[in-house]
């Protein structure tokens, strides 16, 4: 379903980031709201749920999917194209494609229906639980499972997956690691190109990122949970290693520049 039209409030660093994707897309800021009731950004919400069309955070997911559309169009230029990924909020459960997930396991990517699965209330979670506030640690957390898109259209998830149906289970949680650290990476890629034309992300802005990347690491999350890590177990990567790949997209702003599995450790 389409997002509807209707006010919705931004804060400072959400207008910050509209002026951001006004700048990529060589679009008016003030007609961004109403990019969202354009085709390729289309939401799927059960009526009277968390993201219904007047839903704030779910207007602002719509505006930052939007501005990784045109992103990735650029850099996939000459390949086979771009198919655009569904977005779908939800807050509680939702069924998709890949099966029935609750809320608890978060934002993700299915790639059997190529949607991008959003629970808004996981944004509130990055600032309450994990410390890491801001509209552009939540830009990160769409332009992330978007990486996971990308991942899926160059068919890198499926020769993962085949790897891991005939790897150990440590084998194949580190190769679920490089591919978490890859989709940080794209994700930085889309923050790297929504900054570039006209310099407008402030190194406060970026910081939100960081700090939502490292928040989310298998380490401190296990830390938080029982006092200690085990790094075999781990499927996401340290928050040392989410930084540093979504760093290295952010300088880089090159798919080139997350071969993950090309690294001697990640």
């Amino acid at each position: 379903m389409p997002v509807g039209r209707g006010g919705v409030a931004i804060g400072g660093g959400g207008l910050l980031l509209l002026l951001v994707v006004a700048a990529v897309t060589g679009r008016n800021p003030f007609e961004l709201l109403e990019a969202v009731n354009e085709p390729q950004v289309s939401v799927d919400s059960a009526p009277g749920r968390m993201g219904a069309p007047t839903d704030e955070r779910g207007r602002f997911a719509s505006v930052v999917l939007a501005s990784t559309e045109d992103v990735w169009r650029r850099q996939l230029a000459g390949r086979e194209g771009y198919r655009l990924p569904t977005l779908v909020l939800f807050s509680d459960e939702v069924q998709s494609a890949c099966g029935f997930n609750s809320a608890a396991v978060g934002p993700f990517y299915c790639p059997l229906d190529e949607k991008v699965y959003i629970d808004l209330s996981f944004f509130a979670e990055l600032e309450r639980r994990f410390g890491a506030p801001g509209d552009f640690a939540q830009a990160y957390v769409v332009a992330h499972e978007v990486g996971h898109h990308v991942q899926n259209l160059l068919g890198i998830s499926e020769k993962v997956r085949d790897f891991q149906r005939q790897a150990s289970r440590e084998e194949a949680n580190a190769l679920s690691v490089r591919m978490e650290l890859q989709a940080d990476c794209l994700a930085g890629v889309w923050g790297h190109e929504a900054g570039r034309d006209a310099d407008l992300l402030e190194p406060g802005d970026v910081e939100e990122g960081l700090a939502a990347a490292a928040a989310i690491g298998d380490d401190r999350i296990q830390r938080r949970a029982r006092g200690y890590t085990v790094p075999e177990t781990w499927t996401h990567g340290s928050g040392e290693m989410r930084v540093r790949w979504l760093r290295r997209g952010l300088d880089g702003g090159r798919l080139d520049a997350c071969d993950t599995f090309a690294a001697d450790a990640p």
